[in-house]
């Protein structure tokens, strides 16, 4: 069964209304996520009963998140892939606005959907998963890249991390014992390290890896703040804040299709962004 759900606006009194009667599972409110997006279509698949899939007492409830933005070249292998390897989580696919056969490939396929009819930006469609998360009771979420960069065999081992160590925020990271390589780009990831040792006194050797999952309490902070994105500036004030974080050694592969948004000149602006706002504007935030 496929239900769309309509938003006339992403602001704080913002009312959401099925399409179809479904009185038990409309949530009056979506407030929180990102200004610049007036309204939404949540299109999804049995989606409305994810959480409640039979599991055993004790065994972690897990969202899978993975945004996506004009991803059609790999978000069937992506999602086919994780639903071989990690059966026993669930998923969401929140289609940021995709231009391309994005939606199309994934109602074809019949996975479980978010359908943003506008692009509102990464911060926008995790926030929107995140939300998810929360009202459909989930212990943990998690970051996944759409386009095949990230393994799902790894999510496993970052749940057992989070459940044995009591972890916030528990990092896929390349570099718990590989050493980063000369580049450009990972010498923007030692100073990112560095900013956040020295701001915080938290050691994360991967801060820009996307690969996060997150407990039942970052699910919540990142629901209710619209400046909370996924990204290392977030991490290090929470980080700050008392979050406990923890990595777990993992690989990555390279983008299985189409090209990154990160282009030489962006991954420069990103890095300065990132270290400007860790070392200044996070001592502002809330």
């Amino acid at each position: 069964m496929f239900v769309s759900w309509h938003a006339k606006s992403l602001d704080d009194d913002a009312v959401m209304k099925c399409r179809e009667p479904q009185p038990s599972k409309c949530t009056p409110s979506i407030s929180g996520l990102s200004p610049h997006a007036r309204f939404a279509i949540f299109t999804t698949r049995d989606t409305m009963n994810i959480s409640v899939r039979d599991r055993e007492d004790g065994d972690m409830k897990l969202l899978v998140i993975i945004p996506a933005y004009n991803e059609q070249d790999c978000i069937v292998e992506t999602v086919s892939e994780l639903q071989r390897a990690t059966p026993q989580f669930d998923y969401v696919v929140v289609n940021d606005g995709s231009k391309d056969d994005t939606k199309k490939l994934c109602l074809e396929h019949g996975f479980n959907l978010i359908d943003l009819p506008v692009n509102i930006g990464l911060t926008g469609g995790f926030q929107t998963g995140m939300k998810y998360a929360l009202r459909h009771g989930y212990d943990a979420a998690v970051q996944f890249d759409a386009d095949g960069q990230h393994v799902p065999s790894y999510l496993e081992k970052l749940a057992e991390e989070m459940e044995r160590t009591n972890a916030d925020i528990v990092i896929g990271s390349r570099f718990v014992t590989e050493k980063k390589s000369a580049s450009l780009r990972m010498i923007g990831s030692r100073l990112i390290s560095a900013i956040t040792k020295i701001t915080t006194g938290a050691s994360i050797s991967d801060p820009t890896s996307g690969l996060r999952m997150y407990n039942r309490a970052m699910i919540e902070v990142f629901s209710t703040k619209s400046d909370f994105g996924p990204e290392p500036d977030s991490i290090a004030y929470l980080a700050r804040k008392g979050a406990k974080i923890r990595e777990v050694q993992v690989s990555m592969r390279e983008r299985q299709a189409g090209e990154s948004y990160l282009t030489f000149t962006r991954s420069i602006e990103y890095m300065m962004r990132t270290c400007i706002s860790i070392l200044f504007v996070q001592w502002f935030r809330s």
